[in-house]
């Protein structure tokens, strides 16, 4: 009888969980209840939790309420597990306000600095944008690391450490001797 129980109790916590997080998520998550689904999600996990509650209820009538009161747990403990993630995930650093554009205006700033490297022609004209002794580039690689960090890092302004790079790359440019026309042409593609 022990083990039957057990059995029951199990069902009745994976049932109750994983219709409770169907229904929310269809229910508060969606760009609308779709009426079927949200009745065919209900109905698939009733199937369960009733027979799941009344078959231990009939060998042993107290079993009833205590399944009943695991199931109110195991339902309010869904949600908040779910709602206590949904905060965890809002809180990422993609979720940040402003990060789209310090994103791009990062990938920019790497492009740019990615031709010093990449292309065989800059590295020969400008070989002070490869030279980490430099003091100008080895600025210039922490302010890279700093805003990768900061971009992978909630509570950090990343806005902020793109600024940075933008500023520490501009420096190392011109203590490279790159000329104003080719940063301006940089700037333009």
């Amino acid at each position: 009888m022990p083990a039957m129980m057990i059995m029951w109790v199990v069902a009745l916590v994976l049932a109750v969980a994983a219709t409770t997080h169907a229904l929310q998520k269809k229910l508060a998550h969606g760009t609308g209840p779709e009426p079927d689904g949200v009745f065919w999600d209900a109905f698939a996990g009733l199937v369960v939790i009733v027979p799941a509650i009344l078959v231990p209820t009939l060998a042993w009538p107290p079993a009833g309420l205590f399944l009943l009161l695991l199931a109110a747990a195991t339902a309010g403990g869904t949600i908040l597990g779910e709602r206590r993630f949904e905060r965890v995930h809002a809180a990422q650093p993609h979720r940040r306000p402003g990060f789209a554009d310090a994103a791009a205006r990062h990938q920019e700033v790497l492009a740019r600095w990615r031709r010093y490297e990449l292309d065989p022609g800059q590295a020969i004209l400008f070989p002070a944008m490869s030279d980490v002794a430099n003091p100008r580039t080895a600025a210039l690689l922490r302010a890279m690391r700093e805003a990768e960090n900061c971009r992978l890092t909630a509570g950090t302004d990343y806005a902020a450490a793109v600024g940075r790079l933008e500023q520490a790359l501009a420096d190392a440019e011109h203590a490279a001797g790159v000329p104003a026309e080719i940063l301006s042409s940089q700037a333009r593609t």
